[in-house]
């Protein structure tokens, strides 16, 4: 998610924060009262504050976006002249076409790679060189090569590693992101520690409270993430079909996939960063019920509510994501209340006296919203914990304090070793780092007995 996306995000928040403290002010003016109740109050002053975190976080991420507007204009007019063939009129700079695209009859990635390296085919390295450029211009990203001879794959596949491949990256998705710097293995954040201090003066002239702020950092391990394919000659030289849409596609479908779990479950070691199940200091809410029911005392409602409110208390800033297993909250769905009503409705359906609305029924993404908050389904999220290895887990978090990291996709390919078989071996590489440790009060997991495999 960009910063564009996570500042509509949270405008929609806040309108709808606004909203709620309208209608407290509309209501004591329909009653003819001159003050507020005390819940109504405590009510209007929690709204406000979180009103108030809100711009702060709006003004720091547009803020963000006009440095990084900035940066990109002054590279710009440093960046090398733009040949006159690709000016429209009036100077406007004309985006060259894709080099490469998925389906039948466009050009090989996969084979240009191998002509270039193998065969020293000139026309395959112009083209190579000249999918980096328009990738470089369209994505806003680095084609520096080493000496590997690895090239950033075409632009289709960009689109389909991002957005469109199974079974996603919703969770990490969720996160603040950026790219990975060059020339590192760590990426270090600071962070306060302990902070200073104030207390009432003992009178005039007499010393003020004087303590020290004390900062340090966590680091973050820049991580590679990386897959291969084996492919026969014949198929590079001979096929009708691209080979990219076979491979590169299915790769990068991966890549998506375990990526979005380093993010959930990395376990922080053996080359894995530290996934948000697996962070210390991360608050657990236990849901213990013999009969797991969406409402009611001890339901999932009231834990999703227990784990608001952790946040709220130690964080002190509110969480802004739900993130569930497909499964849970399609159990959600089918449940009702006491004269069999549904809990969940649709959006459009007008919900009156519902825990939670559906907006649309997808496998992996946003579907709806509970307490407020956007709820999101993420198939990846496990469904094996607990004593008997078949409890699911809900996540509570404030996804703005979760960073991730990603480098830009490298592919190689290699036909030493395979010669023998007519082979060639298509590799494709990342770099990613990912740090939830700044605040991790700012995550809470529901789990427990009632988050069993649900009966439907």
């Amino acid at each position: 998610m960009d910063k564009r996306a996570i500042i509509k995000g949270l405008q929609e928040q806040r309108a709808e924060l606004r909203s709620n403290l309208d209608g407290i002010l509309e209501t004591v003016h329909s009653e003819k009262r001159s003050a507020l109740t005390e819940d109504e109050r405590t009510k209007f002053e929690q709204g406000e504050s979180e009103i108030r975190a809100i711009d702060e976080r709006i003004a720091e991420l547009d803020a963000q976006i006009v440095a990084d507007e900035a940066a990109a204009e002054v590279a710009k007019r440093y960046a090398p002249p733009v040949p006159e063939q690709r000016r429209a009129a009036l100077g406007t700079v004309v985006t060259e076409p894709e080099i490469y695209r998925s389906g039948q009859g466009g050009r090989s990635f996969f084979k240009d790679l191998w002509l270039a390296r193998q065969k020293g085919d000139r026309g395959a390295v112009e083209r190579l060189e000249r999918n980096n450029k328009v990738v470089a211009e369209q994505r806003a990203i680095s084609t520096v090569n080493s000496a590997g001879g690895e090239w950033v794959p075409p632009l289709w596949l960009e689109e389909e590693w991002i957005r469109y491949v199974r079974p996603g990256r919703v969770t990490v998705d969720l996160c603040v992101m950026g790219d990975v710097p060059s020339g590192t293995d760590s990426i270090n954040i600071p962070k306060m520690i302990s902070g200073t201090a104030v207390a009432p003066m003992n009178g005039q002239n007499t010393g003020i409270q004087q303590t020290d702020a004390t900062t340090g950092s966590i680091a973050s391990s820049v991580v590679t993430i990386a897959g291969g394919q084996t492919v026969s000659l014949q198929l590079i030289e001979q096929s009708p079909l691209n080979i990219d849409d076979l491979i590169l596609a299915d790769l990068a479908a991966d890549y998506a996939a375990k990526w979005s779990l380093q993010a959930i479950n990395g376990s922080g070691s053996s080359g894995q960063v530290t996934g948000v199940l697996t962070l210390a200091g991360t608050t657990s809410v236990t849901w213990t019920q013999s009969t797991p029911a969406l409402g009611g005392a001890g339901g999932l409602y009231a834990k999703v509510g227990s784990a608001i409110q952790s946040i709220h208390t130690t964080r002190f800033l509110p969480p802004d994501a739900i993130i569930m297993h497909p499964r849970r909250w399609a159990w959600c769905e089918t449940q009702s209340d006491a004269n069999g009503r549904p809990l969940v409705v649709p959006e459009s359906g007008g919900p009156f006296n519902v825990v939670a609305n559906a907006d649309a029924q997808i496998p992996q993404g946003r579907v709806g919203r509970m307490l407020g908050l956007p709820v999101y389904v993420d198939p990846q999220l496990p469904t094996n914990l607990g004593a008997g290895t078949n409890q699911d887990v809900i996540i509570v978090a404030r996804m703005s304090d979760v960073y991730a990291w990603e480098g830009t996709p490298r592919a190689e390919t290699f036909e030493q070793t395979y010669a023998g078989n007519m082979s060639v071996l298509c590799r494709l590489y990342n770099y990613g780092s990912f740090q939830a440790g700044r605040y991790p009060q700012s995550i809470a997991t529901i789990t427990g007995t009632g988050a069993v495999t649900p009966a439907f």
